[in-house]
């Protein structure tokens, strides 16, 4: 008899055990979950799309670039969307070096459409990636020649059936030559200081301007644009932003801030 009670002991005592041990296990498998919960509330926490505080970092870029407007020089809807073309991986200076002379060998749309590919591509190498570039400016131009009688579309659509014309180039072609707020041009500098700002986390231009649309009103979209490409080319640049001198630094918690008011 004591020995079956000692042996009912034991076994209440190891089951006790083994209860402790799934328990500390459980707890052990518990803790990385909550961390990981604690790391998403940490990343929502980079977004800041407070009403107010959009509000005020339009008015601080507004009063910072007052005349802020495209870079790319041009007389027209078509020489700007030729320019829009050729500045993808390349400067704006640089554009405006080269199409001075390319328009005055290709002064039409029509012009361009005649024109064969190495002569396109010889006016315009310089700007880099010139045999992809020369098929859409051609494409571009044989297109607005026969489908909408040489002149430059004016709609988000339309546009958008142009060779070589996405997103980006129909929004700068629309905003700047016709003064139609259609989207948010998203060029390397707006996504960049979206990110900073905390505007966006979306990597893929498309849905940064989405982001963008959803918390800009649409009556500064043209002109945030402009402000937010002058903004990143003079003061938040990539490598090393120059906080000290940033309009925007109070309202901006980017981790590669390189100076804080505090």
């Amino acid at each position: 008899m004591l020995g079956m009670v000692k042996k009912m002991v034991a076994k209440k005592a190891s089951a006790g055990k083994a209860a402790r041990t799934a328990g500390k296990a459980g707890r052990a498998i518990k803790k990385p979950a909550a961390q990981g919960k604690k790391s998403a509330g940490a990343k929502d926490a980079g977004l800041d799309t407070d009403a107010k505080r959009i509000a005020e970092l339009l008015r601080r870029l507004a009063a910072a670039y007052p005349n802020a407007e495209c870079a790319l020089q041009h007389r027209n809807a078509w020489e700007l969307l030729v320019a829009t073309i050729l500045s993808a991986q390349c400067t704006d200076a640089r554009v405006n070096m080269v199409t001075p002379s390319l328009f005055r060998k290709f002064p039409s749309p029509a012009a361009f459409a005649a024109a064969s590919l190495p002569a396109i591509e010889e006016e315009i190498r310089s700007t880099g990636f010139y045999h992809n570039k020369a098929k859409s400016i051609s494409g571009a131009a044989k297109k607005v020649v026969s489908d909408f009688g040489g002149k430059v579309p004016e709609t988000m659509e339309e546009l958008l059936t142009l060779p070589g014309v996405a997103r980006k180039t129909a929004n700068v072609v629309l905003g700047v030559a016709f003064h139609k707020a259609e989207g948010v041009v998203v060029d390397t500098h707006v996504l960049r200081l979206s990110h900073r700002l905390g505007l966006t986390r979306a990597e893929d231009p498309k849905r940064v301007e989405e982001d963008l649309m959803r918390v800009i009103p649409r009556d500064r979209w043209i002109a945030f644009s402009h402000e937010m490409i002058h903004h990143g080319r003079q003061i938040c640049v990539a490598r090393k932003p120059r906080c000290v001198d940033c309009p925007l630094e109070t309202l901006c918690h980017a981790p590669d801030k390189t100076w804080s008011r505090g």
